[in-house]
């Protein structure tokens, strides 16, 4: 059912926290709704996660609080999982650019594409006059005098601000404080250990025999990758059975097992790479109202509202073409044109989401994974029905399921070899409509 939209009622003064494809989309809509926007961004530039650096922390497995942190997780060879379709907003597709040759064409770019794309739709908005670079928010808190407004602090350069807004959105991503696999005598394995957060390229694992903790997309494009280096690469996965050992696709050096019981003081396993983060907020403080347990961020309404102040919004492992519609329903809700329900409304509904995760044995860090994408995809629509906005394509749908039964399939090859060439022709139809609007945006299907 969809809620009654009134007439705008409300034009607040929002902080965005990061400046990455959330915060950007973010800023666009709330701006597109009325509202005064300041986009705080720790870096120098706009990307956030795709915003490659070949440096790493001097710590490799990132465990050392005290350590410099290097906000981006990206290898140098990695290429989007998703086909470039389905990544852009929807109302800025991120289709080819055959008219500059120093961008990448393929179908699943590399990094760098992707944050040309990010730019481009920075410089299209003008989203740089609201961001403030080099500014690191230090903390965000319920206003003392005012519980339903935030006070924000900021430092730039040692200078620091404190400011006093309506709402603030949480866009600072989840790519910087690691998880680390828990194995029985890793204290005293004498081997070499790195979390893939501060792996970059695969040289430095030539000809050595090497162990893979966990088996998600990240991981096994990881073990690809190093493995035209190494000597073995051993994938250890949790998702399999216990008796597990076989060779993959593609390779004659790579295979997959079941999950780690224990390592020994021979050495025998070199070291491990692990893919898994946690959800890390160290500026924020709610007052307990909203935590991080067991990486289950909340409570929070729809992954998204806080109960208390209504006034707080987070980003949470959202897909790149749902910030859009996200962003709207974050829009529109500050603006007043969507009402939400009552506190003790969305806590019942929480609190039953929560109940239906623990009766199908769905863990509690995988609260926000939705890793259904029937799942994903009743929840994007719920958002764009809330806001009015056209649904999700059907193409767009279809692409997401074709694409993960490629990668389910353990094709080494995903990535270059497709058969929905019928629904690429669909998506730059509908591309075509909103292209003609951004002249700087051509394509070509």
């Amino acid at each position: 059912m969809v809620p009654a939209v009134n007439p705008p009622t409300t034009s607040c003064h929002v902080a965005v926290i990061g400046a990455g494809a959330a915060g950007l989309v973010a800023a666009r809509e709330l701006r597109r709704s009325g509202h005064s926007v300041v986009v705080f961004e720790r870096g120098n530039q706009i990307g956030g996660v795709w915003a490659y650096t070949p440096n790493v922390e001097p710590d490799p497995l990132s465990i050392d609080p005290t350590r410099p942190v290097i906000h981006s997780s990206l290898y140098s060879s990695l290429r989007t999982i998703i086909p470039r379709e389905c990544m852009g907003f929807t109302d800025f597709p991120f289709s080819t650019r055959p008219e500059n040759r120093s961008r990448d064409p393929r179908r699943h770019p590399g990094h760098s594409e992707v944050l040309a794309y990010l730019k481009d739709f920075a410089r299209e908005f003008k989203i740089d006059e609201m961001i403030r670079f080099d500014t690191e928010v230090v903390r965000a808190e319920p206003a003392a005098k005012n519980p339903k407004k935030w006070r924000v602090e900021s430092r730039n350069s040692g200078d620091v601000s404190d400011e006093i807004y309506d709402a603030v959105v949480v866009c600072n991503g989840h790519y910087t404080e690691p998880r680390h696999a828990l194995i029985p005598g890793i204290d005293s394995w004498p081997g070499k250990q790195i979390h893939s957060h501060n792996y970059r390229v695969p040289d430095q694992f030539r000809d050595q025999v090497v162990v893979v903790i966990g088996s998600s997309v990240s991981g096994v494009d990881i073990s690809r990758d190093i493995a035209n280096v190494t000597k073995e690469v051993h994938v250890s996965s949790r998702s399999t059975t216990p008796e597990t050992y076989e060779k993959l696709p593609g390779y004659d050096n790579l295979w997959l097992h079941s999950t780690i019981e224990t390592v020994r003081e021979d050495g025998s396993v070199v070291f491990g790479i692990e893919r898994r983060y946690k959800y890390y907020f160290p500026f924020l403080d709610t007052k307990g109202e909203v935590i991080v347990e067991d990486n289950r961020v909340g409570p929070l309404y729809k992954h998204v509202n806080d109960f208390t102040s209504g006034r707080l919004f987070m980003s949470i492992d959202l897909l790149v073409n749902v910030l859009d519609v996200y962003s709207k329903w974050v829009a529109v809700v500050l603006a007043g044109r969507v009402k939400l329900p009552s506190q003790e409304e969305m806590m019942e509904d929480t609190k039953m989401f929560y109940a239906k995760l623990e009766a199908s044995c769905i863990p509690k860090r995988y609260t926000h994974l939705m890793a259904e994408l029937d799942s994903q995809f009743v929840y994007d629509n719920w958002l764009a029905d809330q806001c009015d906005y056209p649904r999700i394509e059907k193409w767009r749908e279809q692409m997401f399921y074709n694409v993960f039964k490629r990668i389910q399939a353990q094709s080494n090859k995903y990535k270059d070899d497709w058969d929905d060439d019928h629904l690429i022709a669909e998506a730059y139809e509908d591309f075509v409509k909103f292209t003609s609007n951004y002249p700087s945006s051509l394509i070509e299907s």
